[in-house]
Order: C-alpha cells, then sequence, then structure tokens
C-alpha cells in the first residue's frame, strides 16, 4: 500500500488534533463529515476558546459521546492557547496533559504531523498485528506499541502504523477478514493456522 495516510481531512495540526478527538469510537467518515462546518466556526484554538460548550455542541452532537467531546475540545483549545500559546505541542507528555488526549491520540499527532517513530494503537492496530504475528499474546494496547516500535524499523513506524490501520478497516476486519483477497497470507499467523 504505497499510500498509506489518515483519512481524517485536516489542513494544520490543530484541525487534526481535533478530528482525532473526535474519532474516538466513531468512525473517520462522521468525523469529516463534521469536522468542515467545525473548522469554519472555530478555525483557531483561540477561536474555540473563546465559545461556549452551547456554541461548540451543534457541530458534534452527531459523532459518539458528543457531551464529553464538547468539553475535551473546550478544555483542549483553552490548554492550546493559555500554556502552548496556540500551538500543538511536539512531545507525547505535553499532548497528553491536554483533555481529550490518551496516549493513542497523541502517537498520531507525534507520527503524523511530527513524522515521528511514535506507534498509536486502536482497535485496528491491536488486532492485526496479532493476527498477522507482529505481537504474540499482547494484553493491551502499549505492550503492543511497545512491541511494535522495537520490531519496526523507525523510519517507517509512522507509516506502518497507518498500513496497519487501513489492513485492519478494509481487509483483515474485526468480524470476517478477507484473506482471499489478502497479500499477507504467506506470513500470516492468522491464516496459517486457520486455512
Amino acid at each position: 500500500m504505497p499510500v498509506a495516510e489518515t483519512e481524517l481531512h485536516y489542513d494544520n495540526p490543530y484541525q487534526l488534533l481535533v478530528a482525532v478527538i473526535l474519532s474516538a469510537q466513531c468512525t473517520d467518515k462522521r468525523v469529516n463529515m463534521v469536522t468542515p462546518a467545525l473548522f469554519e466556526a472555530f478555525p483557531t484554538p483561540q477561536a474555540m476558546a473563546a465559545a461556549s460548550m452551547e456554541e461548540i455542541f451543534p457541530y458534534v452532537k452527531s459523532v459518539s459521546y458528543p457531551n464529553n467531546k464538547t468539553r475535551s475540545l473546550k478544555g483542549m483549545a483553552c490548554k492550546l492557547v493559555e500554556e502552548f500559546g496556540g500551538e500543538v505541542p511536539s512531545d507525547i507528555d505535553s499532548l497528553m496533559s491536554l483533555p481529550g488526549v490518551g496516549r493513542k491520540t497523541a502517537n498520531v499527532i507525534l507520527a503524523v504531523v511530527y513524522n515521528r517513530a511514535a506507534m498509536a494503537v486502536d482497535t485496528h492496530v491491536f488486532r492485526v498485528s496479532e493476527r498477522i504475528g507482529l505481537t504474540t499474546g499482547s494484553k493491551t494496547p502499549l505492550t503492543t506499541e511497545k512491541a511494535l516500535v522495537k520490531n519496526i524499523p523507525e523510519d517507517i513506524i509512522p507509516k506502518a502504523h497507518h498500513w496497519l490501520i487501513l489492513h485492519g478497516r478494509y481487509v483483515c476486519k474485526a468480524r470476517k477478514p478477507d484473506c482471499p483477497n489478502c497479500g499477507l497470507t504467506d506470513v500470516c499467523r492468522f491464516y496459517q493456522k486457520n486455512s
């Protein structure tokens, strides 16, 4: 898969951060439907920080957990403005200090925006890594992340993250993996065990 990149639509680090916060337990397709109007209404962290939660909510009400995400967006924007001069930070600890930003979201920003060797582990990455055999017996996203970062060359980790997500989204699906159309069956532990 030569082109492996996020399917979220964004123009700058702030917009990607907003989109990734909204994407938790929600499809990228749904997020991409709501973000154009949201970004038009709140084009900068300063604009979102100045808005009330009641002003933000209508733009995100169709995503999962809209109340929590509204609170996270407002808090994230305020902290970006107050502590980071409106700039999205480039280190994991600062990113994770932002409301609504956990390790996965922070790693997405580090990999996509800053091209760092950061592996964001979502449900697709977790499942595919174990099925293929890139990890063995990982019980948590963090153990999966550590195993992948240890064993994947640093320069391709940002792209590998997208390879795994897209493979899980379109081929190695949770309920019904499409093994007949998978190019990894020669090396896939799941396929070898089940064929």
